[in-house]
């Protein structure tokens, strides 16, 4: 095994089991790390050392990737985990510098993400109850589990992974709140609205009845809080499931085919500044570390900025205690 191939396991072994990366960051990373290593190997043979590797060897391998049809998102992926690779590297004394540092991250577009006005999100929750069925079996069969997977979406703006990840006893009833694992298996606290505890407690004896009838009582009340239909496994409901249940519920009730689980994470996001919720408050209830990253999620129109300067700003005001008028301009004639 060449240095290259062997320094990449170590570091993603010590990224899995001490770090405490998510999955979804170890599988990603293994990709991106290995792929990099073998291109070194590849460009400096099997006996190669790190030594003689610069910045250029990692532009040249982000304009391979460009070669192959990547796009820039992806090569900033890729250059992430390279970064954080040849970081450990020099943490570690493997290399006297870290080349990466000189490899500018690729410029992507912003796109913000597009969301369903408030009006639209709370119609589909209202005819959640009373609404049509729709067409997914997996969605159909149990709309109060449904309900309360909007509920907390949209009213908690947790992410999908942590959605399917709550446990019965990350309910904080008292605090009216809910632990949730995000991302490196950070930790917080998110509010339950009273929405969603109306939702949770029409859903969780219909929950308790299917647990006692699979036989997997002890599940009641130390379990994940979302189970799937036939109580298979630990009965844990998958991404994949709650994936196509929104799916499906948004389309069955006229949102846009693109509605996703994440797309109420924006829309919390969204609909919480448009109603004068401090970005920073947001960010929390997010889990996001960076606040930009808040800002990436959140979209202002021109209106409502004007909105937010005319009843913030002190000029603003008082022009408007004066109800300044624009002022008639007649020609002088002579």
């Amino acid at each position: 095994m060449s240095e290259f191939a062997a320094e990449a396991e170590r570091f993603l072994a010590m990224l899995a089991n001490e770090r405490g990366a998510s999955t979804h960051t170890v599988r990603a990373y293994t990709r991106e790390v290995r792929s990099f290593a073998a291109y070194l190997e590849e460009s400096f043979g099997k006996s190669g050392r790190f030594a003689p590797v610069e910045h250029l060897h990692i532009r040249s391998y982000l304009a391979l990737l460009y070669d192959r049809g990547l796009t820039k998102a992806s090569a900033a992926r890729a250059l992430a985990a390279v970064r954080s690779w040849f970081k450990w590297l020099a943490k570690e004394g493997v290399i006297r510098q870290n080349p990466a540092l000189l490899v500018s991250t690729p410029k992507r577009p912003v796109r913000l993400p597009r969301v369903p006005s408030m009006e639209d999100v709370n119609r589909v929750l209202n005819s959640l109850d009373s609404g049509p069925p729709h067409e997914k079996e997996e969605a159909a069969a149990w709309p109060e589990r449904d309900r309360v997977i909007f509920e907390l979406l949209y009213g908690c703006g947790i992410r999908n992974s942590e959605l399917v990840g709550i446990d019965m006893s990350d309910i904080q009833w008292k605090n009216d709140a809910i632990l949730v694992r995000g991302k490196g298996r950070k930790e917080r606290y998110v509010p339950l609205g009273d929405e969603a505890a109306i939702a949770l407690r029409a859903f969780l004896p219909m929950r308790e009845a299917k647990l006692l009838a699979a036989g997997k009582g002890a599940l009641v009340l130390d379990g994940p809080l979302l189970t799937n239909m036939r109580m298979r496994g630990d009965c844990r409901l998958t991404t994949r499931s709650v994936g196509r249940i929104v799916k499906a519920i948004a389309q069955s009730r006229g949102l846009a085919e693109d509605v996703h689980p994440h797309t109420l994470r924006h829309a919390f996001g969204t609909h919480m500044l448009e109603e004068g919720a401090d970005l920073r408050a947001i960010q929390e209830m997010l889990g996001h570390e960076r606040l930009s990253t808040t800002q990436r999620y959140t979209q202002l129109t021109v209106g409502q900025v004007q909105r937010v300067y005319d009843d913030t700003h002190p000029r603003a005001k008082q022009a408007n205690a004066r109800s300044v008028e624009a002022p008639q301009i007649t020609q002088r004639i002579g």
